[in-house]
């Protein structure tokens, strides 16, 4: 039996070498469908970074003439490349969405074959030269993460909220700024207990770092990892509060989920529906809620009314770009100076990613931002 994964393996693989017997369904306009395909690296249903991709699959899939292909669980390997290559050749897809990082690099071979397919890629960094038929777009996280931070510094009694981090990454570092400068703008003396734990997807690291937060008086947590599912039901079961990243997770925890930072990858949706009408598209897109790249999990039941009045408002100020998240003077864990009064960062800024590593760096292992 042939399927889709070793298909190209094989001889039938060579029948269709070429990108141009796809000429009569490229930019499928009128009553064309357009066959888009998504690639998962781990399962789609992960209450995580893969799932929030799924969710835009199903809205991207209601877009008028439009079909989806999915397949879960593929490495960022070569085996990436052929099963991309398979939905081009064995299943008609004319655009392809990449949901993992490392599948950019087979993606930018691909998109120089077929020329008549559109590429889309969830954080690539695009850049002059490479093929026009690729983009890659990212959300600012650190937008909602500050936003629940406004939610967590309300909402604790102990004064103390824990983030947990997967990687010492600069979009890590930001996301734990976010959430440690929304809490400290409404609760000034509130700390943020930081932990990497050094793996995408460690369930039981996740467990005991968020068992030995609460030991230590954390009250509020959220966890910058692949699936954010064990630690949010952990926190459910000690009795604290949490917030969700990626996607919604309040499901997983009815008295403590609080509100969480989403993805709103759906934004695809608009790229390809320009390529298929023969309109301009961004090669790579970065933006925040003001171009609704981001969204905030609906709140739940254990929040009042006033902390959601006062997240909503926080809100309005990244919608209409009013607000600027990185405004000194900030200091640092020990007392340094990281950014003088007066002076803004914003994520356009050339030196970003090294005012970002310094702004969090003195919270690694310790409390947050003093």
């Amino acid at each position: 039996m042939i399927s889709r994964r070793n298909v190209l393996t094989g001889s039938a693989g060579l029948l269709l070498a070429g990108g141009s017997i796809f000429s009569d369904r490229v930019l499928a306009q009128g009553k064309k469908t357009t066959t888009v395909g998504f690639l998962y690296a781990a399962t789609r249903n992960d209450y995580g970074f893969n799932q929030s991709f799924a969710v835009a699959a199903r809205r991207i899939a209601q877009l008028p003439n439009m079909k989806l292909i999915e397949q879960e669980r593929v490495p960022e390997t070569a085996q990436a490349e052929r099963a991309m290559e398979s939905m081009i050749q064995i299943d008609g897809a004319n655009v392809i969405v990449g949901t993992s990082f490392g599948y950019w690099p087979f993606i930018l071979n691909l998109a120089k074959k077929y020329p008549d397919v559109l590429f889309v890629h969830g954080g690539a960094l695009w850049k002059d030269g490479d093929p026009k038929n690729a983009i890659g777009f990212r959300g600012y996280m650190e937008e909602p993460h500050y936003l629940c931070g406004i939610a967590a510094g309300m909402m604790t009694k102990t004064g103390k909220i824990g983030f947990i981090g997967s990687k010492p990454l600069f979009f890590i570092f930001n996301n734990c700024n976010g959430f440690t400068l929304g809490a400290r703008s409404v609760k000034p003396n509130a700390t943020c207990q930081v932990v990497i734990t050094g793996d995408w997807d460690n369930p039981v690291k996740e467990a005991e770092t968020v068992n030995a937060l609460v030991d230590q008086g954390v009250d509020v947590i959220v966890a910058n990892v692949d699936s954010p599912k064990v630690a949010i039901e952990t926190a459910e079961r000690r009795g604290i509060l949490s917030c969700g990243y990626h996607t919604d997770l309040s499901a997983l925890a009815p008295k403590g989920f609080l509100t969480g930072a989403e993805w709103n990858w759906s934004k695809a949706g608009e790229f390809i529906e320009s390529w298929r009408n023969g309109k301009p598209y961004p090669n790579l897109q970065r933006g925040g809620f003001s171009n609704n790249m981001v969204t905030l999990s609906a709140f739940g039941k254990s929040v009042p009314k006033e902390v959601q009045d006062a997240v909503l408002k926080a809100r309005e100020g990244f919608v209409n770009d009013s607000f600027k998240l990185y405004k000194g003077p900030l200091k640092d864990n020990q007392g340094n100076e990281v950014l003088a009064a007066g002076r803004e960062i914003s994520n356009s800024d050339n030196a970003f990613k090294v005012n970002v590593k310094f702004l969090v760096e003195g919270a690694i292992g310790s409390t947050g931002l003093k």
